[in-house]
């Protein structure tokens, strides 16, 4: 299984982007796919997720009311439209899938995933 992530660049502080990922090799009948970002320094951190089985998504604190990430399992896409974007936003962003219906607060944890991309870098200037 491959993932391949697009729709990084440069945006100003306020601005959006939207963010893309397409897996390849198989699709997902159960499990779910998120996102996740790590910046320059710091841990990767969980961004978004939205489970399969019944479409319900779930999101970081730090992006809640500006993020809002959408998919779709038989096509094995997952998108993350970003807005309201800040400096602290930026970071190196990387989709992930898991295969198996964990309970969403085990899905923020970086470990469930079983699948991930190449990652696509994101830059908010001031």
């Amino acid at each position: 299984v491959q993932l391949q992530a697009s729709g990084g660049g440069l945006v100003q502080a306020g601005g959006s982007l939207r963010l893309s990922c397409a897996a390849s090799g198989r699709t997902f009948s159960s499990g779910a796919a998120g996102w996740f970002r790590q910046a320059p320094g710091k841990e990767r951190e969980f961004v978004a997720t939205i489970r399969w089985n019944n479409r319900n998504t779930y999101y970081g604190d730090s992006v809640k009311g500006r993020f809002t990430i959408s998919g779709d399992n038989a096509k094995s896409t997952v998108s993350l439209q970003m807005n309201s974007l800040k400096p602290e936003d930026t970071a190196i962003y990387y989709c992930a899938f898991a295969k198996t219906n964990y309970i969403s607060s085990a899905l923020r944890d970086s470990i469930r995933y079983d699948y991930w991309g190449q990652g696509t870098l994101v830059t908010v200037s001031s």
